[in-house]
């Protein structure tokens, strides 16, 4: 699952590579546009508009979780929707300068982190992200 499917690059290059992709863009417009140019150059990922931070429970279990936007904390809801050894990749920080968490799933209940450099995303907004 990718949260942010903003111009469909990403999407587009995961589904080069093989993945099954979920993806969910919380700005109409931008979701519409995206979805017309990609139907057109042959892509054809599952595309949804809303709250990226509440993840899609619906499809639910997701072997790997892409985040492209900054969250305040590591999002629980979204490690909730890994299968167990899952992987969540996440910037979390503040809206200056967050830090690449690596978050893989170990049980049901519990996961490891893994810290990368620092970087810098635009907020992930949202009910479980900024307001």
């Amino acid at each position: 699952m990718e949260i942010g499917l903003g111009s469909g690059y990403q999407a587009c290059i995961l589904l080069e590579l093989g993945a099954e992709v979920y993806s969910i863009e919380r700005i109409k417009k931008l979701y519409d546009k995206t979805k017309t140019l990609l139907h057109k150059m042959g892509y054809y990922p599952y595309m949804f508009v809303g709250d990226g931070t509440l993840g899609l429970a619906d499809f639910a279990p997701f072997d790997k979780i892409l985040v492209t936007a900054a969250a305040p904390e590591i999002p629980q809801l979204l490690i909730n929707q890994l299968k167990v050894g899952g992987i969540l990749v996440v910037p979390v920080g503040n809206k200056d300068s967050q830090i690449m968490y690596k978050i893989i799933k170990t049980s049901e209940k519990d996961y490891t982190k893994e810290e990368f450099d620092y970087f810098r995303f635009v907020p992930l907004i949202g009910k479980e992200g900024w307001k």
